[in-house]
C-alpha cells in the first residue's frame, strides 16, 4: 500500500529581463504604398534600437501584416500595414530609455505592452523544490500518524513548475510606477507529488 501527497513551495524572485512588444503601423491609399512605408518605418525602428544599445539578436519580428480597411464593404478606405517586434532589454535600468527610443521613431511607432521574466530561475527553483518536498513530507507524516501506520520510503516524485513571463500593459505599468516601468516580483512555484510506502 502507498500514499501520494502533494507539496507546494513558492519563492519570490525579482525579474531582471524586460520583453518589450513594439512596432510600427501605417495607413496608405494603396497596398504597395502601405507596405513600402511600413518597411521604411521598421528600418528606422531597428536603427534606433541599435543606437540604444540593443543587440540585433535581442530583436525578433513577431508580426508582419498588410490588409485593407473598409469604409463600407466592399469599398476600401485605406490599406493598413504593421510590423511588430519583441525587444529583449537585459538591463532594466535602460528600460525607460529604450521605450522612449521606440516612441521617438515617429507617428508610426506603437507600444503594445511589456513582460518581465527572471533570466536564470534555477537558483530560485532549488529553494522552491526544498519547500515543496518538505511540505509533502509533513503531510505524509501527518497522514501516517493519523492512520497509526509507519511511513516508508519515497517511491515516486513528480514535479510541476509554474511561473514565467508576466505580461503587463504599458498603461497599467505607468499608473503603478509613475514615469518608469516597474518589474515588481514574480512568484515561482514548484508543486511536487510524492508517493510513499505506507506500511
Amino acid at each position: 500500500m502507498d500514499i501520494t501527497v502533494v507539496g507546494e513551495g513558492a519563492v519570490l524572485a525579482a525579474p531582471d529581463v524586460l520583453r518589450l512588444h513594439a512596432g510600427v503601423e501605417v495607413r496608405r491609399g494603396s497596398a504597395a504604398e502601405a507596405f513600402t512605408a511600413v518597411r521604411s518605418a521598421a528600418a528606422r525602428l531597428a536603427e534606433a534600437l541599435a543606437g540604444a544599445g540593443i543587440a540585433a539578436e535581442d530583436v525578433r519580428t513577431v508580426e508582419l501584416s498588410l490588409g485593407p480597411e473598409y469604409e463600407a464593404y466592399p469599398k476600401v478606405a485605406a490599406y493598413r500595414a504593421a510590423q511588430g517586434v519583441e525587444v529583449v532589454v537585459r538591463d532594466l535600468g535602460r528600460a525607460d530609455h529604450v521605450i522612449d527610443t521606440v516612441a521617438g521613431v515617429g507617428e508610426e511607432a506603437r507600444l503594445n505592452g511589456v513582460a518581465f521574466e527572471v533570466s536564470d530561475p534555477s537558483r530560485f527553483l532549488r529553494v522552491a523544490r526544498v519547500r515543496a518536498f518538505r511540505d509533502a513530507a509533513a503531510k505524509a507524516a501527518q497522514y501516517a500518524e493519523l492512520a497509526g501506520r509507519p511511513l516508508g520510503r519515497v517511491v515516486s516524485v513528480n514535479e510541476e513548475v509554474r511561473g514565467g513571463p508576466q505580461p503587463m500593459r504599458l498603461a497599467a505599468a505607468a499608473a503603478e510606477s509613475g514615469a518608469s516601468i516597474s518589474p515588481g516580483r514574480e512568484t515561482l512555484t514548484v508543486t511536487v507529488q510524492v508517493g510513499y510506502d505506507f506500511g
